[in-house]
């Protein structure tokens, strides 16, 4: 790295250890967690660093200011607002931190499961009322039962491994990878995945081809379905198909720690809709966009972004 060091432009809120683990590394940070976009705009040539993450989308127009720009990186998993194509084609080297909040995101997925199957939700709200209903608050047990994980990278793998105690078949799919059957998944084919899996939790990146891929056509497919888990992106699903679904009995359950959109003050009408909907079946569990998010995983995204950077290419970056 040069004597001066790399200076680093942070845009979004961080957790407290980032500043003094850039600079142990060499970096020079600038954290600004209050900027505005088109502040960033106006300052990025400055920069030789660029640390995300949901604030503003790095696209063509922040890169072509981003003379001296010689890497993004993206604090979580999802790179949907990053244009890679664009920033590779420049020599920007871009690095994101899903082993940070995998571990996260997989308890947090468990946790909407289980809160489904035994009606934690509902039977909480009823004692509190006063309401003591065992009947109607009786769940099912995930032993015996196939889950299917749809997208097997970091987030799909963590949510299978935690399934291992629970006796039942996990299966998984991805259109990218094969050969990654162990001990506790079983790699299965798309028709396989259709045929067999009653419970699904999605873990695909939003991309063109993933954008609403779950619609009512698509759903359709699934001979067995019976309860839905999404902790990846929402607009992967499309909430009017979920809705159908439930309308009609054939979802038990589902939990939904995303949605299409999730800027409620900003909802479309045929959104506002939707969500209305979904907000009255007691057997949908929302939470905001929390999966991954925990105390651990706000710092342990720190050191996974600086390991990588310290790793990998530091004098390519110089």
């Amino acid at each position: 790295m040069n004597e001066e060091g790399l200076k680093v432009l942070i845009v979004d809120d961080m957790h407290e250890s980032i500043t003094s683990l850039f600079e142990e590394a060499g970096f020079i940070p600038d954290y600004r967690p209050l900027i505005r976009p088109e502040e960033v705009h106006e300052i990025i040539h400055e920069y030789h660093g660029l640390v995300i993450r949901s604030k503003m989308s790095v696209d063509r127009e922040l890169i072509d200011r981003a003379v001296n720009l010689k890497f993004v990186a993206r604090a979580g998993a999802g790179l949907d607002k990053v244009d890679y194509t664009y920033v590779s084609s420049k020599g920007i080297k871009l690095i994101n931190a899903p082993e940070g909040n995998r571990d996260a995101l997989a308890e947090h997925t468990v946790g909407m499961l289980l809160t489904i199957f035994n009606k934690l939700n509902t039977a909480t709200d009823e004692v509190k009322s006063g309401v003591w209903n065992r009947e109607a608050n009786r769940g099912w047990e995930l032993m015996g039962r196939t889950v299917g994980v749809y997208g097997y990278g970091y987030m799909g793998e963590a949510f299978a491994q935690r399934l291992m105690g629970f006796s039942c078949r996990v299966v998984a799919y991805d259109k990218y990878k094969t050969g990654f059957s162990n001990d506790h998944l079983e790699e299965v084919s798309l028709q396989e995945f259709f045929d067999e899996v009653e419970i699904l939790s999605i873990h695909v990146p939003l991309t063109s081809e993933t954008r609403f891929l779950f619609d009512e056509k698509y759903f359709s497919r699934f001979k067995n379905l019976k309860f839905l888990l999404n902790t990846s992106r929402g607009e992967v699903v499309k909430l009017s198909a979920v809705n159908d679904l439930l309308k009609r009995g054939v979802l038990l359950g589902a939990g939904l720690d995303v949605l299409e959109n999730e800027k409620l003050d900003k909802l479309t009408e045929n959104q506002q809709a939707d969500f209305k909907e979904l907000t009255t079946y007691p057997n949908v569990i929302l939470t905001p966009h929390v999966a991954g998010w925990t105390f651990e995983s706000y710092r342990k995204i720190n050191e996974v972004l600086i390991r990588k950077l310290q790793a990998g290419d530091l004098a390519q970056l110089s």
